[in-house]
C-alpha cells in the first residue's frame, strides 16, 4: 500500500467516524491491528491518520540509530551532514520544526 493510499484510507475512516459521531481518536491497539492487516508500519499509519504530529517524530539521529542498529556512528554523522546541506539549500530550518498548522 502506497503512502497516498494510506492517506486516502485514513481520511475516509476519519470522515465516516465524524459523520457517525464516533470517537475521533482511535485506541492505539486498534491502529496497530489496522496497520498489521494492511501490512504497513504503525508509524506510517499514525502519521497519515494525524494521530502523530510532525513534532512528535524523532530527529534523524535517533531514528537512524533505532532503524539501522548496525550503522556505524560515522555513517550517521555523514547522513546528518548531508541532510543539513540539502535542507539548507531548500531554505528549511531543521532546528525549528514545522510551522503552525504545517504538520496537521
Amino acid at each position: 500500500m502506497q503512502d497516498h493510499d494510506i492517506q486516502q484510507l485514513a481520511d475516509a475512516i476519519r470522515e465516516r467516524r465524524q459523520e457517525l459521531g464516533q470517537i475521533t481518536s482511535p485506541r492505539m491497539d486498534n491502529l496497530r491491528s489496522i496497520a498489521d492487516v494492511l501490512q504497513i508500519p504503525l508509524t506510517n499509519l499514525l502519521a497519515e491518520s494525524r494521530v502523530m504530529r510532525g513534532s512528535d517524530l524523532p530527529t534523524l539521529q535517533p531514528y537512524l540509530r533505532t532503524k539501522f542498529k548496525d550503522m556505524p556512528e560515522g555513517a550517521v554523522r555523514e547522513i546528518e551532514a548531508h541532510f543539513r546541506d540539502v535542507a539548507a539549500r531548500h531554505g528549511i530550518n531543521i532546528n525549528t520544526g514545522p510551522a503552525p498548522g504545517e504538520d496537521e
